[in-house]
């Protein structure tokens, strides 16, 4: 498979076209940032560790009948996903409040939501990802009624099934954001990544924060965490 120019570079990742069609190529970069880009740094080996995370999870749920784009895991920093247009919608998974969601309704961190919360946001960097609903969605033309549906259904699902394999790593799955795409035959499918960069993870028993909040908080020791995400999901899923 043979890089070619670059398509896209976002905060955590560079998109490259291959010379086979409908196939990308994502590089993890090891750049971190928080609050909309206001906080910038660098978290060491972050890329090699997101990318075999996000790699675990992909087959994880592909093997449970949840369709990604994701073809394989290349090297250190790379995978090859299928070509897709991004619903321009950021869902949102909470199962525990934290962070905005705790800051907005005014309740405690950690406490366990009685259901699980889904919240979308418009994707735009100049905008700060806003809040929206489904009627936003509508009138914006972002996504129609039935692909929402599947979204829906699909992050829900999601949510059951990493809830339950990190269960077994002794973390638990506070909140998490996904992004969708639509691929060249109007398919919906999961893109973008899974990884301590989008999602909150705490050590069920400490408490302890094992994702990009020890970054944005300035807890220190992120290269840690990452680590110990990744060695407790290799133990707990076979051939990972």
């Amino acid at each position: 498979m043979e890089k070619l120019e670059m398509l896209y570079e976002g905060k955590a990742k560079k998109i490259f076209k291959t010379n086979e069609a409908n196939v990308y190529l994502v590089e993890y970069k090891d750049d971190a940032t928080a609050f909309n880009g206001q906080k910038k740094g660098t978290i060491q080996s972050k890329g090699i560790m997101n990318n075999k995370i996000a790699s675990i999870f992909f087959k994880l749920l592909e093997e449970k009948g949840i369709k990604t784009h994701f073809i394989k895991h290349v090297d250190d920093r790379s995978m090859l996903v299928k070509a897709v247009q991004i619903v321009p919608v950021e869902v949102i998974v909470r199962n525990i409040a934290a962070g905005t969601l705790a800051k907005r309704l005014g309740l405690e961190e950690g406490t366990v939501m009685q259901k699980t919360v889904l919240e979308f946001c418009l994707k735009s960097d100049e905008l700060g990802d806003p809040m929206i609903n489904n009627y936003h969605i509508a009138a914006l033309d972002l996504a129609s009624e039935g692909e929402m549906e599947t979204i829906t259904k699909e992050a829900l699902k999601i949510n059951d099934i990493l809830r339950e394999v990190l269960d077994k790593c002794g973390i638990e799955l506070v909140d998490f954001k996904l992004e969708f795409g639509r691929t060249k035959d109007g398919e919906i499918i999961l893109a973008d990544e899974i990884s301590p960069d989008t999602c909150r993870f705490w050590d069920k028993t400490t408490k302890e924060k094992m994702d990009k909040d020890r970054f944005r908080r300035d807890l220190g020791k992120v290269e840690d965490a990452y680590q110990e995400v990744l060695r407790r999901l290799e133990e707990a899923i076979p051939n990972a």
